[in-house]
């Protein structure tokens, strides 16, 4: 196996993609994707620019072990291409399967877990603490022996009493991780106190300097974002993230989010990223396509409200200059053009352009006549067709009095 690459000191302006769509993604509800699918979503994604594609979860089917394998192969093969992660437990059966899932890969990844939390030990693992980091140092040890490049979760870290995590990372430091993933698993955190527990792991573990901190959030309190980008300014260089924010319950960070963050806002994060931000939204539009649901309406940079307006006052500043209503162009995620939707809300300047657009240019003798008339539609409908647009332009019909 190659090299992989140097460990990102904090300093470090570079932020590595890690995308989980593959993985944490596809195992949530609705998400379930056939081989065909998850090898085309996987070559879309190693073209977004993506620094490490997790690809599934070896153990969990034949089909995703031979799914990971064949993206590993025609997705992975070449040097230039993402590297390639597969998930595993602490188990040896599955750190074997990740590793033959893997091999195809020019740069492969081994990520394993186990939950570190008194609640999980307890509760799901029925283990001691002392057993668990005995767990995590020989499996480590085993994904170090097939792969130099080995990541390391405590699952529920977040919820994980602090002392004890900071032994659990230098169990997994000295086991041979690279790379360590801090998960906020259940989305429980605030983006304070996220940040506050890399601070911490960076102050109290030996080593930590030459490890990749990681941070996977969930998005249970809708902070999975913000939590991330407050990791990132407590020394976390790599963001682990899906497209559209799918995954386990309420979802992922998004990384179409991250990577628009981070572009639109280098006054104040100024971090070097490779993502390919024209890619964002066909990418976004291929995985709904592959799974049971878009994004919804109104998500951030993707969905299809991001860049229409439909108040009178947005569309008149819009259309005098984007910059007062949007801050980025629909173009550099990949929008082919704003929109601006007529509605009841919608002002004069709007109606007057699509009807220019129509090729019915008015005066504004008739545009009052048929802003009156457009109001009144409006009320009634909720959607406006150019059609109901090209009726409004029709003489009333008169009405015949009766005799």
């Amino acid at each position: 196996m190659p090299d992989i690459e140097p460990a990102v000191a904090p300093q470090d302006p570079r932020v590595f993609f890690f995308d989980t769509t593959l993985r944490d993604g596809e195992q949530s509800p609705g998400c379930t994707m056939h081989a065909g699918e998850k090898l085309r979503l996987a070559h879309q994604i190693a073209s977004l620019g993506v620094d490490i594609l997790e690809a599934g979860f070896a153990i969990a089917s034949d089909g995703d072990r031979d799914s990971i394998r064949t993206i590993a192969r025609e997705v992975g093969s070449s040097a230039q291409a993402p590297i390639i992660a597969s998930l595993a437990r602490c188990k040896r059966e599955d750190i074997e399967a990740a590793a033959h899932s893997i091999e195809p890969a020019a740069r492969g990844r081994i990520h394993t877990f186990l939950s570190t939390s008194d609640l999980h030990l307890a509760a799901k693992l029925q283990i001691t603490r002392e057993q668990a980091l005995d767990q995590i140092a020989e499996m480590v040890a085993l994904a170090k022996s097939y792969c130099d490049d080995v990541e390391f979760s405590p699952e529920d870290a977040t919820r994980t009493d602090r002392d004890f995590l900071i032994r659990v990372c230098e169990v997994a430091i000295q086991a041979g991780a690279t790379t360590l993933n801090l998960p906020d698993t259940v989305g429980y955190c605030i983006p304070q106190d996220y940040a506050q527990m890399f601070l911490d792991v960076r102050a109290r573990v030996p080593g930590i300097e030459n490890i990749v901190l990681s941070a996977h959030c969930h998005d249970d309190l809708g902070l999975a974002v913000a939590n991330t980008i407050a990791s990132v300014e407590a020394g976390v260089r790599q963001v682990e993230c899906a497209i559209n924010g799918i995954g386990e319950r309420a979802g992922n960070a998004s990384l179409e989010e991250l990577a628009a963050i981070f572009t639109t806002r280098k006054d104040k994060l100024p971090y070097r990223h490779n993502i390919v931000m024209s890619k964002l939204y066909p990418t976004s539009q291929m995985l709904a396509e592959c799974i049971t649901f878009g994004a919804a309406p109104n998500k951030a940079i993707v969905g299809a409200n991001a860049f229409a307006h439909a108040a009178g006052i947005h569309q008149h500043g819009v259309m005098v200059n984007p910059l007062t209503y949007e801050i980025m162009t629909p173009e550099s995620v990949g929008v082919a053009h704003n929109s601006l939707v007529l509605g009841k809300h919608s002002g004069r300047r709007a109606l007057e352009q699509r009807y220019v657009e129509l090729g019915q240019p008015l005066t504004r003798e008739q545009l009052n006549t048929v802003y009156t008339r457009f109001t009144e539609l409006a009320d009634r409908k909720k959607t406006i067709y150019d059609q109901d647009l090209l009726t409004l332009l029709k003489p009333e019909p008169k009405v015949s009095a009766i005799a």
